[in-house]
């Protein structure tokens, strides 16, 4: 068996919360030695983001919560505290053998510690030093803070999301989970890996990467926003409708709901057969997939009335057979029940020191020669302090004993 493929490559990470350490996550998947900082005491951020939190075996409140878990598996938790000069010098004498180096403090903020791009490159050139910010480093609104809502919000992904004007609840709304902090982590590593790439491959050398999650969440909207690009005009909100063909969205049927995308001619046809009302197709309002766009209200109508006539299953089974798109819309455990995702091995048990199979999501990237298979639980805060300390920078017991009395580690 191969390597994994960013075996050798040594990451400092001093991401807190969500983007930053979903990326240094992925690249600890892929082989990393990631080297994960968090402050004696109280850890990342995101170690208070609960509940649920694990039970801890001597029934204790701890800080293993599935916030925290979700972005930090195969990393090892080391505590220092970077207010202090010794932990400052911690952390530049760990820099100094680092690929890369990751943070999201606020823009400037690490400046005051020595620990700044132009500092770390001084000791080591060829680093790849990683900013993940709200706003990014530049811009008038470089200084702030501010959380994944935040940038939906700021970045247009609101405006086109939610219900259909006119509709009951109508409005901007939140898409459900951090999606802007999940592609701001993807970005991140793609920013990364290209880094390394043109230093290891291309001659290059070491250099400083921006990624922000306002950057990012508008440039996710893709053709949404292109569409105002072109026509100045933003796309209004279409609820579960689709964004090509036509019909597209959830229908209710006789138990529950299923998701439907009508993307050509030939399907549409299919579907109105499978629904008993061939005679749709042949209609010139819905005969081609612009009429169906401009009658969308009268044709999502009409199949809403069909939908209702039978359940869910069999409506799935029968536009399988027809081959056209569709979808069971799923809760959680119906996700991680269905046969395909369970093949697929989406859930993964590691064991923890709290829960012996202690349930993940594993990486999505599947490799032939190179795949991932063994994951280490997201750690307990400062579960590696002593080892990697006394390993990479050859700290003996009692200078360890030191450190944690004063509070530095």
């Amino acid at each position: 068996m191969s390597p994994l493929p960013l075996s050798g490559i040594k990451i400092l990470d001093l991401t807190r919360v969500l983007a930053g350490p979903l990326s240094a996550q992925m690249l600890a998947d892929l082989g990393a030695d990631v080297i994960k900082i968090e402050r004696p005491g109280t850890g990342d951020d995101a170690r208070a983001f609960g509940p649920p939190y694990l039970v801890d075996p001597e029934g204790k409140e701890n800080n293993n919560n599935a916030f925290y878990f979700c972005a930090n598996r195969n990393k090892k938790s080391v505590t220092v505290n970077i207010a202090t000069s010794e932990g400052q010098e911690i952390i530049r004498e760990l820099a100094k053998t680092a690929d890369v180096m990751m943070e999201n403090y606020k823009v400037g903020d690490l400046k005051r510690y020595k620990l700044d791009y132009q500092t770390i490159r001084a000791i080591n050139p060829g680093i790849i030093y990683c900013s993940v910010t709200g706003f990014g480093q530049t811009g008038p609104y470089a200084p702030r803070a501010g959380y994944d809502a935040i940038f939906q919000a700021m970045g247009g992904l609101m405006s086109v999301t939610g219900h259909m004007d006119g509709e009951a609840g109508a409005g901007p709304m939140k898409v459900g989970p951090s999606i802007v902090d999940y592609m701001t982590g993807m970005n991140t590593s793609i920013g990364i890996l290209s880094a390394l790439y043109h230093r290891d491959a291309n001659g290059g050398e070491g250099q400083h990467i921006d990624v922000c999650l306002l950057d990012t969440v508008i440039a996710s909207l893709s053709h949404y926003a292109q569409i105002y690009l072109v026509n100045g005009k933003t796309p209004p909100r279409r609820g579960t409708w689709g964004n090509g063909g036509m019909p597209a969205g959830v229908f209710r049927c006789a138990d529950g709901e299923l998701m439907l995308v009508v993307g050509n001619d030939g399907q549409f046809a299919r579907t109105c057969e499978v629904l008993g009302s061939p005679e749709l197709a042949t209609n010139a309002k819905f005969v081609k997939n612009n009429d169906r766009v401009v009658n969308g209200k009268e044709i999502m109508a009409i199949f809403a009335g069909l939908f209702l006539k039978n359940k869910v299953a069999y409506w799935l089974d029968e536009l399988e057979k027809a081959g056209v798109p569709c979808g069971p819309v799923n809760d959680f455990a119906q996700v991680f029940a269905d046969p395909h995702v369970r093949e697929r091995g989406m859930e993964i048990k590691v064991n923890h020191p709290f829960e012996p199979e202690l349930s993940l999501i594993r990486n999505p990237i599947t490799f032939s020669g190179t795949p991932v298979k063994d994951y280490r639980a997201p750690p307990l805060l400062g579960a590696d302090t002593r080892e990697v300390l006394a390993s990479k920078l050859g700290y003996d017991d009692a200078k360890l004993e030191t450190l944690k009395k004063q509070k530095i580690i």
